[in-house]
């Protein structure tokens, strides 16, 4: 009898996961270093909550968004695959068997930070590469919500003498880059573009975050690249993770509160945390993407609270 009761409780939590499986929505990462995190904490971060397709332990931004939406109590499944240095057309030629292995319901891809590595700021290969990577995801599901992320304004391609954006303002390339990406957007029919770069930029304006790293960091502002001014800095990619979280979700940046799980266990304080979520919600609210909801209620991060399901 004993035997018999093990049994049926196992097959009965065999069946809740499955269908808690079933239930959840996948969401795919495409992209590179500026996904997986590269120059980062972030890089490798709760890479056991997430599916790394070319199984490299990457956990990056993709397991930010898990996490917050995890303590959302939302219900996602989350997959990742990227190349650093790469731009759709790479992932195009090499791993299209790993991105057609499913009909996924959500994916988030970005292409190379120039929007061409051997033309900067030609956006052609963007557009054409998106269109042909929507084409690959609708096969399996007509119905996936595709939406592709403009990504930042790089200093080292601002400021040093040898940029592609030299002696124009940090929030030039942001706003070149978007521009891309709308165009891309449209040609592939995506549901939205995720403003990440337009966050940064932000965040530079309101005075979070310094804009030029190469004359120093003023007392007070966060640095959101890292030390190669390219790539960024966990505060950088907190940033670009719950622009997503809001992008996707419909929720309020805000309402993971300053005692935010992935924050503590990053090492940002709780006023960098309420600032940066203050920022991707400014963000997100001016186009229309989130509105304003209750601020979340106050709740001490520690390591009981942080622990994984």
């Amino acid at each position: 009898m004993r035997r018999e009761l093990s049994l049926v409780a196992g097959l009965t939590a065999g069946m809740i996961g499955l269908i808690a499986s079933q239930s959840a929505t996948s969401v795919l990462f495409i992209g590179n270093s500026f996904t997986f995190a590269a120059g980062s904490p972030v890089q490798f971060y709760r890479a056991d909550t997430v599916t790394d397709l070319n199984n490299e332990g990457i956990g990056g931004v993709p397991a930010l968004f898990k996490s917050f939406t995890q303590q959302a109590g939302l219900a996602y499944d989350v997959f990742l695959e990227t190349r650093g240095g790469s731009g759709l057309d790479f992932h195009l030629a090499n791993k299209r068997d790993a991105i057609s292995s499913r009909a996924w319901d959500v994916v988030v891809m970005h292409g190379y930070s120039t929007l061409d590595s051997a033309k900067p700021r030609d956006p052609a290969k963007l557009i054409s590469t998106s269109k042909e990577m929507a084409d690959v995801l609708r096969a399996r599901n007509p119905k996936v919500l595709l939406y592709l992320m403009a990504t930042w304004s790089r200093a080292d391609q601002v400021y040093p003498p040898t940029g592609a954006w030299t002696k124009e303002p940090i929030e030039a390339m942001a706003r070149d880059v978007r521009a891309a990406y709308d165009k891309a957007a449209a040609g592939a029919s995506a549901k939205a573009v995720i403003p990440v770069g337009e966050a940064w930029t932000r965040a530079m304006q309101t005075g979070v975050a310094d804009p030029n790293p190469y004359d120093g960091i003023d007392a007070g502002k966060l640095d959101l690249w890292t030390y190669d001014h390219y790539h960024g800095s966990v505060y950088g990619y907190y940033l670009e993770a719950l622009t997503i979280f809001g992008t996707l979700t419909g929720r309020d940046p805000r309402s993971l509160g300053d005692g935010e799980c992935s924050a503590y266990e990053l090492g940002l304080s709780r006023p960098q945390a309420k600032a940066l979520q203050q920022v991707a919600f400014d963000q997100l609210a001016a186009v229309g993407t989130v509105k304003a909801a209750p601020m979340a209620l106050e709740k001490p991060a520690n390591a009981a609270r942080c622990a994984r399901p």
